[in-house]
């Protein structure tokens, strides 16, 4: 049985809303509110919910992009929660996001190969006259060509962008990675594309991913367990096949009936 790499525990994530009053305590939002799951090595959660349900929130606290204000976040059996500066230096090796829009989320001044060997340098401290060979890999591992390593993001396609964001996370060897929305931004082909890139890249790395989407057709090719999250709470929590033949709670269902039947096995 594989072993959890990922244990959430009854974690809180809450903002400030409002002012605070001189006579009592402030206000505030609970945007994460007692959420608890498990990730095991070589598989993927996925967490599905509408815009606003906290699904994103979860997964940058998770990446200690977010603090929370309660709970326990356990990697490989550690709570990184309150991690030291140097601790998360070393935590950002092992931990990498794909972000949703390819583009922002690229530095639009640097060429292809310095945005993937960026985190080569500044986390594992490696030098660029050293790491020529494995950006040249990791280029051909997401399907990229070894002439496009000069050109800057505006001269990718969206696809091509988001295989170099994936290229990147993917640079440290990273033992979870976060994909947040990554196909969202992209038009139908071309997510098919990314989707099975992901899926033969989790094979050959025996990466782990939390998948985070608000489509259940995605969820559903790409992910083993799913959470299904409203209002900052997970309402439902079961494997694949439960949750799409033997849903449970009623906003899942609702959810279910909103998409059209796929046939992605």
């Amino acid at each position: 049985m594989n072993q959890s790499l990922l244990k959430v525990e009854n974690l809180k994530v809450r903002f400030p809303i409002g002012r605070k009053s001189i006579f009592g305590q402030g206000k505030y939002l609970y945007a994460v509110d007692d959420v608890s799951f498990s990730v095991k090595k070589g598989e993927t959660l996925g967490i599905v919910g509408e815009s606003g349900s906290g699904k994103t929130t979860t997964a940058l606290t998770v990446a200690q992009l977010e603090k929370c204000y309660s709970g326990r976040i356990l990697f490989e059996g550690k709570d990184i929660v309150g991690s030291s500066k140097v601790e998360l230096r070393n935590l950002r090796e092992d931990i990498q996001f794909i972000f949703q829009d390819p583009y922002s989320s690229l530095n639009p001044r640097l060429r292809a190969e310095d945005i993937v060997a960026e985190p080569l340098i500044s986390l594992k401290g490696l030098k660029k006259q050293d790491i020529g060979e494995r950006i040249e890999e990791l280029f051909q591992s997401v399907g990229l060509r070894s002439e496009q390593r000069r050109l800057f993001p505006h001269q990718f396609s969206g696809g091509q962008r988001q295989r170099l964001g994936i290229a990147r996370a993917i640079s440290t060897q990273p033992k979870l990675v976060i994909c947040d929305e990554p196909v969202s931004a992209l038009d139908v082909a071309v997510q098919a594309q990314i989707l099975n890139l992901l899926t033969d890249l989790q094979e050959k790395f025996e990466l782990t991913y939390l998948f985070i989407s608000h489509d259940l057709g995605v969820i559903q090719h790409m992910c083993d367990s799913i959470a299904v999250m409203l209002d900052g709470k997970i309402v439902e929590y079961s494997d694949r096949i439960n949750l799409f033949e033997r849903p449970k709670n009623d906003y899942t269902k609702k959810l279910l009936s909103a998409v059209p039947k796929l046939d992605l096995e």
